[in-house]
Formats: C-alpha cells, structure tokens, sequence
C-alpha cells in the first residue's frame, strides 16, 4: 500500500502528464501541487523517468488483476486500453517522451500477461507441447503489441476497441486449430 504523499505526487504527476508532454513536467511542478518539499518527492522517486516506469509498472499491476478472471482475449484487451483511452494524453505524451523505453515495457507486460492468460485457458482440454504453446503466447503477444503501436503511431487515430473486437471475430477458432494441429504433430 502506497503512502499517501506517494498517492499524491502520482496523482499530481498523472494530473501534469495528461496537460503537457512528459519534458515540461518539473520535479518543481510536483512538489508545489502537492504542497511537499523536494526531499519528500526523491524519498519516494529517484526522478521523473522513475516515478513514469513506477506509474506505468502500477497499471499494469492493476490490469493484470482485473483481467485473471476474464475468459476472452477481446475482454482482457478491453480493460487495458479502457485505462488507455481514459489517459489518452498521458499515454502519447508518455510514448513520445524520452520515457518510449518505460512505456514500451509496461505494453510488453500487459501483452504478455493478456496472450498467457488467454492461451493457458483455451488450451484447457488440448494436448499442445509446451513449446508449441509458448510459440503460440509469443505470437499473439507481438500481434498485441504490433496492433497497440500502430494505433499510437496513428495519434491513436481510429477505434481500436472496434477493431480488437472484428479481429477476434474473424479469427474465432484460429487457436483452437493450431492446437489440434499441435496434439496431430506429436
């Protein structure tokens, strides 16, 4: 549990980040907003790039939870870019900081858990190799993440939700097929 001057200068720094671009947001900013001086910041904070990875490692925590119980790939997806587009100038102005690094761990993460979660359930009831479903994670994960960089590099452009959601139509029972072909091949 966070304290509660940690809470604050996250909030404050959400607050900021979703106002200007990550480079026009001073430790001074924080600090004034929060009415707490700079010892109390870099108690909790090396610096700013250290406060955006904690906040982006802090909401990919939160999706991870939210979506263990969900038994769709479009569902898991849903909640995390829900959180996207409630922040959509926090997030470009975080993908187009000097803090891309950061963001792009925190959307390997969230990648990564959704393609596991979805696949270790599916999978339930095939004999797929292990290697076989850790391809198959692999796949779906550099899918994810190619799809959610597209959609930023197009200044998040298009309705992304809409097209997550045709995509799992069109390819419904994909999956299933590479795991029986997987179980046909040992």
């Amino acid at each position: 549990m966070a304290s509660f001057t940690k809470k604050a200068i996250i909030a404050s720094f959400l607050k900021f980040l979703n106002e200007k671009p990550l480079s026009k947001i001073t430790v001074k900013d924080i600090v004034e907003d929060c009415g707490i001086n700079r010892n109390s910041f870099y108690y909790h904070f090396e610096d700013l790039p250290s406060l955006a990875e904690a906040v982006l490692m802090e909401d990919a925590a939160k999706i991870v939870e939210q979506a263990k119980d969900l038994t769709s790939f479009e569902d898991c997806l849903t909640i995390a870019l829900d959180m996207a587009l409630k922040n959509k100038r926090a997030v470009m102005h975080l993908y187009q900081s000097q803090s891309r690094e950061s963001f792009e761990r925190y959307l390997n993460k969230i990648a990564e858990f959704t393609a596991k979660e979805y696949i270790h359930k599916i999978a339930r009831g095939y004999d797929v190799s292990s290697a076989d479903k850790e391809i198959i994670i692999h796949y779906y994960k550099c899918q994810l993440i190619g799809f959610v960089l597209d959609w930023l590099n197009s200044g998040m452009n298009y309705d992304i939700q809409q097209n997550i959601k045709r995509l799992c139509e069109l390819f419904s029972g994909a999956t299933q097929t590479a795991f029986l072909r997987s179980a046909e091949n040992e």
